[in-house]
């Protein structure tokens, strides 16, 4: 019998005895909905609002997870012309800086787009599966889910940190 304390919206709860892919796509997808809640719900100008030094905001984290999903799946495991992974300083920098006309909405539906997209792109291939990196030499499929979960939770944490500074939210749902 299943225990009706935990909620069941916790995928990583529910994966607990699942297989290694079901427990890293749990996770990942967990660490993903906690940067969109923690973004969700504010306004625009707000989510915008620079409260550290670096170019971190609700906003901009947004944008940039959104150019993560992008660089590490699409681009390393289902490249499509124009597809280019990016690997400067710059480039990382430029991903947080929003644009005219970027709202907290466009910014999540984009950033829901590319996991939606990373999410069908993992599904074709095992996790054994290993492709050239043009700075690592090569990465399993493996490696980047554990690296995507590791920088999605790092973001969430931020995410989590700048909502409280804007408004006093806190928890980590």
């Amino acid at each position: 019998m299943a225990d009706t304390t935990i909620d069941p919206t916790l995928g990583p709860i529910l994966a607990r005895t699942g297989d290694e892919r079901a427990v890293l796509e749990s996770f990942l997808d967990f660490h993903r909905a906690i940067v969109l809640r923690k973004a969700r719900g504010l306004a625009d100008a707000d989510a915008s609002q620079r409260l550290v030094p670096s170019l971190t905001t609700l906003a901009g984290l947004l944008k940039h997870l959104a150019l993560v999903e992008r660089n590490w799946l699409p681009c390393l495991f289902a490249p499509e012309p124009g597809d280019v992974y990016l690997t400067t300083e710059e480039e990382a920098a430029a991903s947080f800086t929003l644009e005219p006309g970027e709202t907290v909405e466009t910014l999540a539906a984009g950033y829901e787009a590319a996991c939606a997209r990373s999410r069908a792109i993992a599904a074709r291939f095992d996790l054994d599966h290993v492709v050239p990196h043009p700075q690592l030499g090569e990465v399993s499929l493996r490696w980047v889910l554990v690296h995507l979960i590791e920088e999605t939770a790092r973001h969430a944490g931020h995410a989590d940190i700048l909502r409280e500074l804007t408004d006093g939210a806190t928890g980590a749902i």
